[in-house]
């Protein structure tokens, strides 16, 4: 493809050369540029990428895009330069995969909590629907049904290149609709700049991320950004920055709750321990629906994905069908059951909303005590750590504090700023360093009828420390030790 045309619709200056040189790909990784790359230099939080301009153009570079006037021009490679780099690459991406978005409807959920939840019930009610639907988002990607295998980074939205790299391969297998995971970082970075979103999805916004936005405003603001992306917004009318983010946005407007006046709303809502019962109120009509994974915030969720169902011409009748044969999302409130009398439920909950939200719904059921493991991860919002244990104080009738993926941080350090949340509220509470050694036991104590809750982790089967990454999953610690009680080796 010609430099021109995958530079097309973008203001560019043109450094040194011609626009008219052939590329073979795109890449902001010099070390992965060969003969006929656009070099992307991205000046990034800790590396410029103009400093690898000479290795990529000597590794064969058709074309760099830079944002700097450079004192000399390398090789005989194309030099373009753009205001916004991260920008740029959004809409060149698009361009040079062809626009591999269009044609299949797509998604966007963002929010704190409740993203995973929200593509994998959409997905479910876009196949009672007898189309094909893909899913992009923190657990897996999937197209129709079937997991396709990106090695990709841990962020909860691919990079660019990869992102438009896998709806090319969505649309060449048919698929029809598209439920995608958008994290506030995408929307900050510009990963998903030149996508064409026919519905974008708010779920709530509490804290988190303050390492990268710096303020709720600016979190708020980065979410917002998708509402001037998309045809129709789907947004929860309970959340306190509703009214900003309404405010914000560019699009026509549906929204869903419980508390408030809204287009989709829930009333007569029954919790139990393995599932919730509510009525659907739209467009005049009442529909009962049967929730088979437990929680108020089930229940936002599926009003969720009714919205932005409805938005993409799913029938009520049919959303409503597929909701009763829900199952399960891997490490959300996932029941680990291994015939004992008491509960075990591992969840992601890893911000205060998602660690008050997990206890208080189990709280509702739980007949005993309920005894919540959990942690915070290293080199993320420390101002989370301590709100997130004063909740844990608050509501569980004992918390064992523990490591959660400390990365470059010492796990005693992250650790002493949970416990000043809970210090000041109460005594219930322990320090294990080791989270093993706090899964088992939290499940040493378990009596019939109480609730254990492994928060943090959810899905993830490994721990990142300093020097190493080990296989480390919640669910099968949990099911050991459970194993283990009822063997007398516990």
């Amino acid at each position: 493809m010609k430099l021109s045309s995958v530079l097309k619709n973008l203001e560019y200056e043109v450094l040194s050369g011609n626009d008219e040189r052939e590329i073979t790909d795109i890449t902001i990784d010099s070390r992965k540029v060969r003969d006929g790359s656009l070099y992307f230099a991205i000046e990034g939080f800790t590396v410029d990428g103009h400093k690898f301009i000479p290795s990529a153009v000597k590794n064969g570079a058709a074309a760099v895009i830079c944002t700097k006037n450079l004192t000399e021009y390398p090789g005989d490679a194309a030099y373009i330069k753009v205001k916004n780099s991260r920008f740029a690459l959004g809409y060149c991406a698009k361009n040079f995969f062809r626009d591999p978005g269009g044609g299949m409807r797509v998604i966007g959920v963002t929010g704190t909590n409740g993203k995973t939840s929200t593509t994998y019930f959409l997905e479910q009610i876009l196949k009672e629907d007898k189309r094909h639907p893909g899913v992009i988002g923190t657990v897996e990607i999937r197209a129709d049904g079937e997991k396709l295998d990106y090695k990709l980074a841990t962020s909860t939205t691919p990079d660019t290149i990869e992102l438009n790299t896998i709806l090319c391969d969505m649309k060449d297998r048919g698929v029809s609709d598209v439920a995608m995971e958008v994290s506030s970082h995408a929307l900050e970075l510009y990963k998903v700049d030149g996508i064409e979103f026919e519905v974008g999805v708010f779920t709530n916004l509490t804290q988190d991320h303050l390492d990268l936005h710096g303020s709720m405003d600016n979190y708020l603001r980065a979410k917002a950004r998708l509402f001037r992306m998309c045809r129709t917004g789907v947004m929860n009318a309970d959340d306190g920055s509703f009214p900003q983010m309404k405010a914000l946005s560019r699009c026509r407007i549906v929204t869903y709750g419980i508390e408030n006046d809204c287009d989709i709303k829930a009333e007569n809502i029954e919790y139990s321990m393995d599932r919730v019962s509510f009525d659907v109120l739209c467009r005049g009509e009442r529909y009962p629906v049967v929730l088979m994974i437990p929680g108020r915030f089930s229940v936002y969720n599926a009003l969720a994905a009714i919205g932005a169902a409805l938005c993409v011409g799913v029938p009520m009748k049919t959303i409503i069908h597929a909701l009763g044969d829900l199952e399960g999302v891997p490490g959300r409130i996932e029941n680990v059951a291994k015939g004992q009398s008491y509960n075990v439920f591992v969840d992601y909950a890893h911000t205060p909303d998602g660690v008050y939200n997990i206890i208080s719904s189990v709280k509702a059921f739980t007949k005993g005590r309920v005894i919540t493991v959990f942690g915070c991860g290293g080199d993320r919002d420390k101002k989370k750590r301590p709100i997130m244990g004063s909740i844990s104080a608050e509501l569980s009738d004992y918390s064992i504090i523990t490591s959660d993926n400390p990365r470059t941080e010492e796990p005693m350090d992250i650790i002493r700023e949970i416990e000043e949340g809970v210090k000041p509220i109460t005594d219930r509470y322990e320090i294990l360093v080791s989270r093993q050694e706090a899964i088992e036991k939290a499940i040493s104590m378990a009596r019939d009828g109480d609730s254990v809750i492994i928060a943090g982790k959810g899905h993830e089967d490994y721990e990142i420390f300093k020097d190493r990454t080990i296989h480390f999953d919640d669910r099968e610690a949990a099911g050991e030790a459970i194993m283990k009680k009822a063997s007398g080796k516990l």
